[in-house]
């Protein structure tokens, strides 16, 4: 079964956009691979940190003292909630 000259030529016009498509992409794909290198570099370069030398193994993200974070957090609420807690005992 032949192709018309029609199809022939939309099958034609779709090879040279695929074509193109794949150029465009080798292009970007070539770019982005340009970037990573250079970020890669950059954090080779990058001196290291050690943190657990700068805080000595201490959560500085941890509170230590609950009631002082409920009261500077909740303050009303907080007294309000825990003010009959000590009746029961």
């Amino acid at each position: 079964m032949a192709l018309t000259e029609k199809q022939m030529a939309d099958r034609l016009e779709l090879i040279k956009q695929i074509s193109a498509r794949k150029k465009r992409m080798q292009k970007i794909y070539a770019k982005g691979k340009l970037v990573r290198t250079y970020v890669n570099d950059e954090r080779e370069r990058a001196p290291r940190v050690n943190l657990t030398d700068k805080y000595d193994g201490e959560n500085i993200n941890a509170w230590t003292d609950a009631s002082k974070y409920a009261k500077e957090h909740y303050g009303e609420v907080y007294h309000e909630t825990t003010r009959l807690d000590n009746d029961w005992d």
